[in-house]
């Protein structure tokens, strides 16, 4: 079952601290993909995704929300910086590539979940073959009797395989050669298909053969498995659907939007490889026919989350066209004292539980006071006014410069319990964050 709207918020909540307005929009936004599929299929078709732009500084969580989207949705996603595109023409990689990297990571997914819904089978092949290693087969003349020695001595392996206490034990398996593959999506369809076949030409004669390897047991394990899914797994079903799931469920974040809007008051003297790359994304957002090698992808059900700082630019820089393919429009706040006390100490794995579980490695205890914790709030958010304002990755900065000196001497410290005070907090950043000269290398 697909989460609700709530369910969405709550599991961003653990991650990512306030930011309501951002999370409730992408929340309706990802519940409509699923609405719209129970519909009939001639209502479905009307229905067109409503795309989302994200406005707000470096650091506040607009690539974050995406991350943790990417993690938790059984959905293909792909994150792209459209910073890396050019207009076609130019030299590098074309628009047209991120709806290839999309459908890449499509066949990834159905490929998995293929593989789950086998797992039995895959790894009744797997056992199979390595019993026949551990246990060579009976002739076929062999007596009753010799046959049912054999069975026990094979029920007995074969618990002992299953339970792990032969991992260790070395084989020789025999594993098929493989050609070269160049799995580069970046490539035009029709070049990736000419050297797809270049390279079945070469490896069917390879495939043939077989080299022999000794492994242990566990490591035997791994590879009999990818062996079993290439041959258990029925590839043209596996590529069918994950071209169909691209399309219908498939979520494009682009990041960095604001890089390729181009200012009135640089439009002479800007890349112009930028309003380019705009045109070229245009119809794709609007809903265009993809050539991939894996067969073509209807654009129009796609989501699109573009997002982007807009410190120099403003999202009215961007061509209208492609302003109106982004109807829903979220800003998100630039972070305050509080709101960076609780990523500090309310987000699920915070930058706190990260350093104490690190240090906890060199067997050291490491305790932060109520007071140490506001401090270091406050001398962050303190930073990013003075200077340039980076957001919570600012924290990173803060906490790394604070625990420099104990991480450097850790095994020193082995069996303490060492607390960070406000006193040594202040003792230690106050100077940096005051000296602004001094802040802008460091901090």
């Amino acid at each position: 079952m697909f989460l609700t709207p709530k369910q969405i918020v709550s599991y961003l909540d653990e991650y990512i601290i306030g930011q309501k307005n951002a999370k409730k929009t992408i929340a309706i936004a990802l519940r409509n993909r699923y609405r719209r599929m129970q519909l009939p299929k001639e209502l479905q078709d009307e229905i067109m995704p409503k795309n989302i732009l994200m406005i707000g500084s470096t650091g506040v969580g607009k690539t974050e929300i995406a991350r943790r989207l990417a993690k938790s949705l059984d959905l293909p996603f792909v994150k792209v910086e459209a910073s890396k595109y050019t207009e076609v023409g130019f030299v590098g990689r074309d628009v047209e590539s991120m709806v290839r990297d999309l459908v890449a990571a499509s066949i990834t997914l159905v490929k998995e979940k293929h593989k789950e819904k086998n797992k039995e089978l895959i790894e009744e092949y797997v056992t199979k073959k390595i019993l026949e290693k551990l246990l060579p087969p009976l002739p076929k003349m062999a007596s009753e009797t010799k046959k049912e020695e054999y069975k026990k001595s094979f029920d007995k392996m074969k618990e002992k395989l299953l339970k792990g206490e032969l991992d260790n034990l070395k084989i020789e398996i025999e594993i098929p050669k493989t050609g070269f593959a160049i799995d580069d999506s970046s490539l035009p369809p029709e070049l990736a298909r000419a050297q797809e076949s270049f390279a079945k030409i070469f490896t069917i004669g390879l495939n043939k053969e077989e080299i022999k390897k000794e492994v242990t047991v566990k490591e035997a394990k791994d590879l009999l498995r990818t062996e079993a899914s290439e041959k258990l797994l029925d590839m043209e079903q596996i590529k069918a659907e994950a071209l169909q799931k691209a399309q219908e469920e498939g979520i494009i974040f682009i990041d960095e939007i604001d890089k390729v809007a181009v200012s009135l008051k640089d439009h002479g003297r800007s890349d112009p490889s930028k309003e380019g790359v705009q045109r070229d994304l245009l119809p794709i957002v609007e809903g265009s026919t993809v050539s991939t090698k894996w067969g073509t992808v209807k654009t129009d059900h796609i989501l699109f989350i573009a997002a982007g700082a807009f410190h120099v630019s403003k999202p009215s820089d961007l061509i209208p066209e492609l302003q109106g393919r982004f109807p829903l429009r979220v800003e998100l706040n630039s972070l305050d004292e509080e709101t960076l006390y609780k990523i500090l100490t309310q987000t699920k794995n915070s930058l706190i539980k990260q350093y104490k579980a690190l240090l906890s490695v060199e067997g050291v205890n490491l305790e932060f006071e109520e007071s140490a914790l506001k401090a270091i709030a406050k001398l962050s958010f303190t930073a990013n006014e003075k200077m340039e304002d980076i957001g919570a990755r600012r924290l990173h900065t803060v906490i790394e410069k604070l625990l420099e000196d104990i991480s450097f001497d850790a095994e020193e410290h082995k069996g303490e319990t060492i607390t960070i005070t406000e006193d040594f907090v202040h003792q230690k950043l106050d100077n940096l964050v005051e000296n602004e000269d001094i802040a802008r290398y460091i901090l």
